[in-house]
């Protein structure tokens, strides 16, 4: 086939984004024409998210919608990836017909060849799902080099992408792997992948795997070659970060790695994701706060902040550690920008554990917090408890959290006001008047969940970018409003 075309249509977080954009790069290693648009490629491969049910429910209704374009545009096959198709495989394909295939993880390597076949009216065998924590040793400092399969790590070396999608470095020539698929000015950019943790709640572990690090040289080289594709800010992505380096017998290599990151050209700040409470060392935190391009923001997984309920999650922590914890940040980083998430509705939450959770988002002031109601996930270990709560319960439950969190959101904004802050510009959109509005983030503000920053200019537009020192002078909701300072 002289011209073949594909879209890949990303769902869930930014680490499949990353994954994303690492099968793009194979692809177009292998000859294949990149397109946004699903009704203009021969294949669209759906990258779906199988975290919980309405990320499952979504994945489904994309594959279905990129099925439909098979009557109304360009669109030959539909396959599905990602974690949902890791998790489920054979049942997902069986279930849902309209996928041409459903492939899993261990596909990405040879994927120019599943689509080829696919094209040719094969039909490859569906992905057999399975725990791949039995995939690695488990003693972590055993993984590396270990034959697995790990998305978003950029392995198979031997593809040598044309163009673009590869990058000799002069410091270390790893092989970068990747195509951008978006022309926005940060992107996340993965560390490590997989789980070593075992919450009640979550199946994650099973279908990601065992924690296994990237090597800092790797890293490094992914975000030379995203500096020199218009990247001014890198999100650092993983399952856990605070366990980064434990499995290449370093848990101090973040700390040295941020300010290599920071230096590298064209990068004009680095955000760090998913840090585990109960792993945040004094170190990390000085390290964070006190390196000029590290951006004042924590993404702390709290999930709840009743101890003996935390114990029930297999999880560590109560309310005192974790208000220390905010305390010890704030104290280094008055400014810092604090998100979390947090479950309400696990089975055996009680009246006194909500008021505990409560008490503690009141107390903590956190600058932005996801409010999710517990739901049993196949294969988790909280799916065999007792004690479940009745949905509308749930419901409830999760209603009176998410009020009392959006005015506490909404106050801590406000107390912004006056603040200075450091605006990456996102968008130039026009408005129905012909004004221009400019949109960004500021440090404390991490990409697409954390609100954004408008800034009010007066005079020349700045470039999508650039990054505008700005005074807070406003907010509505949980977004600022920042005139620049001249």
């Amino acid at each position: 086939m002289s011209s073949r075309s594909v879209a890949v249509v990303t769902l869930g977080c930014a680490r499949n984004e990353v994954d994303s954009e690492e099968l793009a790069g194979r692809l177009s290693a292998q000859g294949w024409t990149l397109v946004d648009d699903a009704a203009a490629a021969d294949v669209a491969v759906v990258n779906t998210c199988g975290f919980v049910e309405q990320a499952k429910k979504d994945s489904i209704d994309a594959l279905l919608e990129a099925n439909d374009l098979k009557q109304t545009g360009r669109t030959q096959a539909v396959v599905a990836v990602g974690c949902l198709a890791e998790r489920y495989g054979e049942q997902l394909a069986s279930q849902l017909p309209e996928a041409d295939a459903v492939l899993g993880f261990d596909s990405y390597q040879d994927m120019s060849s599943h689509l080829t076949a696919i094209l040719a009216g094969e039909r490859p065998a569906s992905h057999t799902p399975g725990d791949r924590r039995k995939l690695l040793p488990l003693s972590p400092v055993d993984r590396q080099g270990v034959a697995v399969a790990t998305p978003g790590h950029g392995q198979a070396q031997e593809i040598r992408p044309p163009g673009d999608v590869t990058v000799e470095s002069p410091v270390a020539a790893q092989r970068v792997i990747r195509a951008r698929l978006d022309g926005r000015p940060w992107a996340p950019l993965k560390i490590a992948s997989g789980c070593d943790r075992r919450c009640a709640f979550c199946a994650i572990p099973m279908f990601r795997g065992a924690f296994v690090s990237r090597r800092p040289s790797d890293v490094l080289a992914e975000a030379r070659w995203l500096g020199q594709h218009d990247v001014r800010e890198i999100f650092l992505v993983s399952e856990n970060s605070t366990s980064y380096g434990k499995d290449l017998g370093d848990l101090r290599l973040l700390d040295t790695m941020l300010p290599e990151l920071v230096a590298v050209e064209g990068i004009e700040r680095v955000r760090v994701s998913y840090l585990q409470p109960a792993e945040i060392r004094p170190d990390l935190l000085d390290v964070m706060t006190s390196t000029p391009g590290v951006v004042p923001y924590f993404d702390i997984s709290f999930q709840h902040a009743s101890g003996p309920l935390l114990r029930r999650m297999r999880r560590f922590g109560d309310s005192e550690s974790f208000l220390d914890l905010v305390d010890r940040v704030r104290e280094r980083a008055p400014e810092a920008g604090i998100r979390s998430n947090v479950i309400v509705g696990f089975p055996g939450e009680t009246d006194d554990d909500v008021q505990v959770l409560a008490d503690f988002l009141s107390a903590a002031r956190l600058d932005v917090t996801g409010v999710f109601g517990y739901s049993d996930e196949d294969g988790t270990e909280a799916e065999t408890y007792g004690e479940k709560l009745p949905q509308d319960e749930i419901d409830d439950r999760v209603e009176q959290i998410r009020a009392l969190v959006e005015e506490l959101n909404h106050q801590r904004a406000a107390e912004r006001i006056g603040q200075t802050v450091e605006v990456l510009v996102e968008q130039l959109e026009d408005e129905d008047t012909g004004e221009v509005q400019v949109r960004g983030r500021a440090g404390q503000q991490g990409p697409d969940v954390d609100g954004e920053t408008l800034l009010s200019i007066d005079g020349e537009l700045p470039a999508i970018g650039d990054i505008v020192r700005a005074r807070v002078v406003d907010t509505i909701g949980i977004d600022l409003v920042a005139e620049p300072i001249r």
